[in-house]
């Protein structure tokens, strides 16, 4: 059985050197998510890290059991808090705490992935994603309720080709396993990197 919860420590891990490599310029860069920069990003990873089960519980409650305003939240809470001080935060951080441990540790796993790719591609930072981590990711992504997939991927067959990856049917998405990972989590930026006969539902769904 694979060590899901070491590979999302070994994910975080990556994540604190990449931070520590980053300019002031790049902390204040864009990124794939929209509205947010590097920092933003970064507060938004791990800025439910000491609230523990009920402390995450209580915020969504406080917005509307919505995650994107609580989220939102997140973000504003530490706005003013310095990239030395994020890039710490993600130090101690390496080994999650509350509910990102859950389902073996997947959910930090996935998350740190697919935001450190929101951060690279932007920056033109390419990283070669370690392929076991990838395919677990994929596998989770699917289906994770806060990633909001299962619409979106509905009655299409994925394929990463890199991997030797497949999952779903009907028409089919194929592509890198990083590609179709973002894609899959709603960045259009990597839906031009796919092909197949069902790209072009997948590029409406995200659209719409």
């Amino acid at each position: 059985m694979a060590d899901t919860m070491g590979m999302a420590v070994a994910e975080r891990a990556d994540m604190a050197e990449f931070l520590a490599g980053l300019t002031p310029e790049q902390w204040d860069a864009p990124t794939l998510c929209e509205g947010w920069s590097t920092r933003d990003v970064v507060a938004h990873m791990y800025g439910y890290e000491d609230a523990g089960f009920s402390g995450f519980a209580a915020r969504l409650l406080r917005s509307g059991l919505n995650g994107d305003r609580a989220n939102a939240a997140v973000v504003a809470e530490q706005a003013g808090v310095s990239p030395p001080e994020l890039l710490a935060k993600a130090r101690s951080c390496v080994r999650p705490r509350g509910f990102t441990t859950l389902f073996g540790g997947r959910i930090a796993l996935t998350d740190c992935m697919i935001h450190q790719q929101d951060v690279r591609r932007p920056l033109g930072l390419h990283r070669d994603v370690p392929a076991d981590r990838l395919t677990v990711a994929l596998d989770f992504a699917r289906t994770a309720p806060p990633i909001r997939a299962k619409p979106r991927v509905a009655g299409l067959r994925l394929v990463a080709t890199d991997l030797g990856w497949t999952a779903g049917d009907g028409p089919s998405v194929e592509g890198p396993g990083e590609a179709l990972l973002m894609a899959v989590a709603g960045r259009r930026a990597a839906v031009d990197e796919l092909t197949g006969p069902g790209v072009a539902t997948l590029r409406d769904r995200i659209d719409g």
